[in-house]
Formats: structure tokens, C-alpha cells, sequence
């Protein structure tokens, strides 16, 4: 039997409680609220915070324009790896303030440089604004290094929740045809796939567990604003080589964009690139912006992906 986890279970009912109020009194969707509803979750439940020995925000340069980046280096007097997280938030939401804690987690436990992108948001930047900021910083982040004069290894990793998921997929996917990138893995946590909403798990979970699908479908017109083929744009229907780097990916039962994630591993499996899939069968999306609720589960996260950036 499904049944979400009992650390979640009085959260999510005081959270669907106060939507339905909300909803009764003429509540409407905006860009503000959906930011402020991230920021207020992640702050309010992400309070342990480690020290990182050093933290800088810097930019990346595209073409005649600037990505801003956030650089966490855990151990300065060392050459460690790289690491480019995309934050979640429907493509809408988040920021590198917004994550900064998850982002000093990852580069804690991986000991790996973790370059935190702030990259453009929907609906003042619609596609594909967001996608060409995560590009140009995998292309121009060794630049950005060098000049902070800061020791790292010329080895990149890709990572990101939600819809940053979908960026580090659509990322990935680019460089299969780019000999000036080379990625040697991608980690993707409850990623968003598919724009066409076309799965089991959209109708499962569409209603009560957090992120629904009415948000997911907002938050989708609000991000393909042009007329988008829909199906052509999502990482789930793009190509799929042996290129494709070595993949680490989490799902959650009860999140919308469950099966895209299961899915999309089975497609990079096909091609016969090393797949690693860890589901949780009592999670929600975004548990990880809630880990004082669920810490055991986060620290999986964090420990998995460890391992898997060190096999």
C-alpha cells in the first residue's frame, strides 16, 4: 500500500489546509508568491548549515553578457573537481541565495567545488533564456576558475533538482554533439522531463502531495511562452547516445514527475551509458527543501551521490 511518510504526513496536511483556504479566498499564482513560497519552505526547513572554507560569487562570461555564479571550494589548498548545480523551482522559482544550503551540503559531502548558477527565470525570461545561461556556464566556468586563482581539477559533473533537472538533462544532451564539453556525470533529483505532462504519475499524484499538476502546467505556459513544440523541448524526447554521461537519478512515489525520471533512465540505459536510479517509495517532490522533516532520507541523497562521484 502507498502511504507517504509519517515524518511528511502532519506538514502536508496543514499544507493542503491552507491552500484550500487560500484558494477559497480568491488566492492567484504569481511569479512573487511561487518565489516567496520556495524561499520561506527552504529557509524555514533547511537549518543546518555548514561552513564552507570558501564562498564566492562571480560571473561566467557569455558571449557579450554575464551568468552569475555562487563558488563553494571545501578545501582551498587542494585541486578538487567541479560540480554545477542548477537550482529547482519550475523554472519560475529559486535562486542561488535560495539554495545556498543545499549547495554548501553537496560541496561538504562530495568535496567537490560546487558552482551554483543563478540563472534566468520565467516568465520575465522565457525558454530557452534559462537553458542558454546553464550551457554557457559549462562552457566558461574553467575561465571563471582561473581567474579566482583558485586550485580545482579539470573534471565536471552536472547536477540539479527539479527544474534544474530538466537543465542538467538538457545540458547533457547538447554536449553529446559538443567536443569543446565533456561531462563526466549527471545527478538529477526528481527531475522535470517532459513537458507534455504525459505520464502515469502526473494523474497519480496530481492533486495533494505539494506539487500538483494544475502548478506543473502553470508553471509550464509560463516557461514556454512561444508556442513551443512541447515534445520537442523536453529532454525526455531528445536524442540519446552512448555520449551521454554516467547518470545518477532520483525519484520520489509520490511526485508528479515520477516516471519521467523513471523513463529517462531507461532511455539513457538503452544506450548502454551506466545508470544508477534510487527511488523513495515515501517521498514527496522537493523533500530535499524540507530536510528537517526528513533528515535520514537527505543524508541518502547527499551519501549516494558522494558514492557515486567517487566510483
Amino acid at each position: 500500500m502507498r502511504q507517504v511518510s509519517e515524518k511528511l504526513q502532519p506538514w502536508l496536511e496543514d499544507f493542503n489546509q491552507q491552500v484550500a483556504v487560500l484558494i477559497e479566498n480568491g488566492f492567484k499564482p504569481t511569479a512573487t508568491n511561487a518565489r516567496e513560497g520556495l524561499a520561506n519552505l527552504t529557509k524555514d526547513l533547511v537549518t543546518d548549515i555548514p561552513a564552507i572554507a570558501w564562498v564566492q560569487d562571480d560571473v561566467v562570461i557569455k558571449d557579450e553578457d554575464t551568468v552569475p555564479v555562487r563558488i563553494y571550494h571545501p578545501a582551498p589548498e587542494q585541486a578538487l573537481p567541479v560540480l554545477v548545480y542548477y537550482h529547482g523551482g519550475g523554472h519560475m522559482a529559486g535562486s542561488i541565495a535560495v539554495y545556498d544550503p543545499i549547495c554548501r551540503k553537496l560541496a561538504s559531502a562530495t568535496q567537490h567545488i560546487v558552482v551554483a548558477v543563478d540563472y534566468r527565470l520565467a516568465p520575465e525570461c522565457p525558454y530557452p533564456a534559462g537553458v542558454n545561461d546553464a550551457y554557457a556556464v559549462v562552457k566558461g566556468i574553467w575561465t571563471t576558475l582561473d581567474s579566482c586563482q583558485i586550485e580545482y581539477q579539470r573534471e565536471l559533473v552536472v547536477a540539479g533538482d527539479s527544474g534544474g533537472g530538466a537543465l542538467v538533462a538538457t545540458v547533457s544532451g547538447q554536449a553529446q554533439f559538443d567536443d569543446t564539453v565533456n561531462i563526466a556525470k549527471q545527478v538529477m533529483i526528481y527531475p522535470s522531463l517532459d513537458y507534455t505532462m504525459h505520464s502515469g504519475s502526473m494523474e497519480q499524484n496530481a492533486a495533494g502531495y505539494l506539487l500538483q499538476k494544475d502548478k506543473v502546467a502553470w508553471y509550464f505556459d509560463n516557461y514556454l511562452q512561444n508556442n513551443e513544440n512541447r515534445q520537442r523541448v523536453s529532454p525526455l524526447y531528445g536524442r540519446f547516445t552512448p555520449a551521454l554521461p554516467e547518470t545518477l537519478l532520483f525519484t520520489a512515489e509520490f511526485c508528479p514527475l515520477r516516471d519521467d525520471g523513471v523513463s529517462y533512465c531507461k532511455k539513457v540505459e538503452a544506450t548502454g551509458v551506466q545508470v544508477e536510479h534510487v527511488h523513495f517509495p515515501n517521498m514527496i517532490h522537493a523533500f530535499m527543501n524540507m530536510e528537517d522533516l526528513v533528515k535520514e532520507e537527505c543524508a541518502q541523497v547527499y551519501q549516494t551521490i558522494t558514492r557515486f562521484l567517487r566510483t
